[in-house]
């Protein structure tokens, strides 16, 4: 007997559920606007609403959410979720009893993260680091086939790692300087480009945008019309992207660092030149027989309701 899983990937916009295999191939997808503000329990409803749809005539083992903010999946409890205004709420024990299935959490980049770990670019690796290059850094570990949570079930942000501690470091939104997110997410690129452009009307980088309309493409746009202004503030990008993988690599060695999100979408542009500047920080690099793998992530929007129903296959 084939067995299913249901995958849902909230959002602050959208609900995206999918009836997924354990290999990972999704059968089905469904969604549903997630119509903030609202209650906890209403949008819970809507999504056992779509599992009980994505469900009927299969046999489903469980049911898999990811979830954004910070969840515990050993107590089945959103701990807080900014995006969504929900603080301890008991998820797993209400969507169970609305669907009469078992419930796994994981919070949102945690569950593409595992998405793409065992479906993905590191699909048949033991260890994999995921990034999110988005509005933040998000991104998840995973290790022998399971996601890194850690003590408190908050563990891999890796965006709040502090790679610069000097007083005059971008500021994150989570209100420290210097972490990760605030070098090398693509609002901080987009906030790069802005800044070198005010600081150089001559660039072509104003022939492609203006403050208003600039997007993470627009610096390598120009860098590839031969702009050196903007070459500078690609190669600024890359180097800080570069010190926060080589810190996780240093941790963690996984086999596979994959990279998603809208600046990932640069592919080789970006990939060729990070290599070249990873390599270097990774201790013991000249000399390791192994070496991670630096690549592009492949599922796409897909890795969230995948990861999170390989999460309710475990």
């Amino acid at each position: 007997m084939t067995m299913y899983y249901l995958g849902v990937d909230l959002g602050g916009t959208n609900i995206k559920a999918a009836l997924v295999d354990e290999q990972g191939q999704i059968l089905q997808e469904a969604s549903r606007p997630t119509n903030l503000p609202r209650s906890a329990e209403a949008v819970c409803d809507d999504i056992a609403a779509l599992c009980r749809e994505l469900a009927a005539g299969r046999t489903v083992g469980g049911i898999g959410v990811g979830c954004p903010g910070t969840v515990d999946d050993r107590t089945g409890r959103v701990l807080y979720s900014n995006n969504l205004a929900w603080a301890d709420f008991a998820m797993g024990d209400y969507l169970q009893a609305a669907t009469g299935m078992p419930v796994r959490l994981a919070n949102d980049a945690n569950a593409a993260a595992l998405g793409e770990a065992l479906a993905g670019c590191a699909k048949g690796t033991d260890s994999a680091v995921i990034l999110t290059l988005g509005t933040g850094v998000g991104g998840g570990v995973v290790l022998g086939g399971r996601l890194l949570t850690g003590y408190t079930g908050a563990a891999s942000e890796p965006g709040h790692m502090v790679i610069c501690d000097t007083p005059d470091a971008p500021l994150c939104t989570c209100g420290r300087r210097g972490d990760l997110e605030a070098y090398a997410s693509a609002t901080a690129l987009i906030r790069m480009t802005r800044e070198a452009m005010q600081a150089h009307p001559e660039s072509g980088l104003w022939k492609l945008a203006d403050l208003d309309t600039v997007e993470g493409r627009t610096v390598f746009d120009a860098r590839d019309a031969g702009d050196p202004v903007a070459r500078e503030v690609v190669e600024a990008y890359i180097h800080w992207l570069a010190v926060g993988i080589a810190n996780l690599i240093n941790i963690f060695y996984p086999e596979v660092v994959g990279l998603s999100g809208g600046v990932a979408n640069q592919g080789e542009a970006l990939l060729a030149p990070l290599r070249a500047q990873v390599e270097p920080m990774v201790f013991g690099a000249a000399y390791a027989d192994k070496k991670t793998r630096l690549v592009s992530c492949t599922l796409g929007y897909r890795a969230g309701v995948i990861g999170a129903a390989l999460l309710a296959a475990q």
